[in-house]
């Protein structure tokens, strides 16, 4: 397993040396175009397993009145309630699970790319340079990628459909996890900093039509019922 992660940290940083080459080759070398290139193709590599997940979420939110009266009804009987909860499930043909394996796929491999950042040889040190940052092996001087890191982690958060009857727990955990961000950003090279911005203002862009899609007239539920019972 350490020998498949270790080839795929490699192959990370083997893409985006040929990114940079790709940004040599239309006339405007720099290594931070070809994290942004790396970025796009990641988020496109997991927009159906996002989806799926957003879809997942939102059918649970749409099954949230129903989960809370059995919760009420059976609170004496939990045994009765994880019955009558797995009947819920089936009838809606929904997974609550489904929601946790496209995670579980896409973190081995955001984390491939986040140590393939954190380590690369920049073989060209003055298309290192990235806009006001004089290289993106150090960290930002300004202080301004970690903090629109920061403030996009936690507009991603916000805009995301929160899991019925925990948007208050959600919310503390969307400021902190903009602050930790934020403060993590401030210590790594701002090649990673600069890789969480795009990350995350093409997140919002992404959620922003899933939220049209999935929540416009009330249809995820039954969407993801369709595909899941397919399954």
């Amino acid at each position: 397993m350490g020998e498949l992660f270790s080839k795929l940290v490699t192959g990370m940083a083997t893409l985006l040396e040929w990114l940079y080459k790709v940004t040599v080759a239309i006339g405007v070398p720099n290594y931070g175009l070809a994290i942004i290139m790396l970025t796009i193709l990641v988020r496109l590599v997991l927009l159906p397993l996002n989806y799926r997940q957003m879809r997942s979420v939102v059918a649970l939110q749409q099954l949230h009145p129903k989960i809370k009266e059995l919760q009420e009804k059976y609170k004496q009987d939990p045994q009765k309630l994880q019955q009558k909860l797995m009947e819920l499930y089936r009838e809606h043909n929904v997974n609550p699970m489904a929601g946790c394996l496209p995670l579980l796929i896409q973190l081995p491999i955001l984390i491939a790319l986040y140590r393939a950042l954190l380590s690369f040889p920049y073989t060209v040190a003055e298309h290192a340079r990235f806009l006001w940052v004089p290289s993106l092996s150090h960290t930002d001087p300004y202080f301004i990628l970690p903090v629109l890191a920061g403030i996009t982690t936690y507009w991603q958060m916000k805009i995301t459909p929160q899991t019925a009857g925990q948007e208050q727990q959600q919310r503390m955990m969307g400021i902190l996890m903009s602050g930790m961000i934020l403060w993590i950003s401030a210590t790594l090279p701002a090649g990673l900093a600069l890789y969480w911005v795009v990350y995350n203002l093409i997140s919002v862009v992404q959620q922003y039509f899933f939220n049209r899609h999935l929540l416009a007239g009330g249809k995820g539920a039954s969407e993801f019922a369709g595909s899941d019972k397919e399954r």
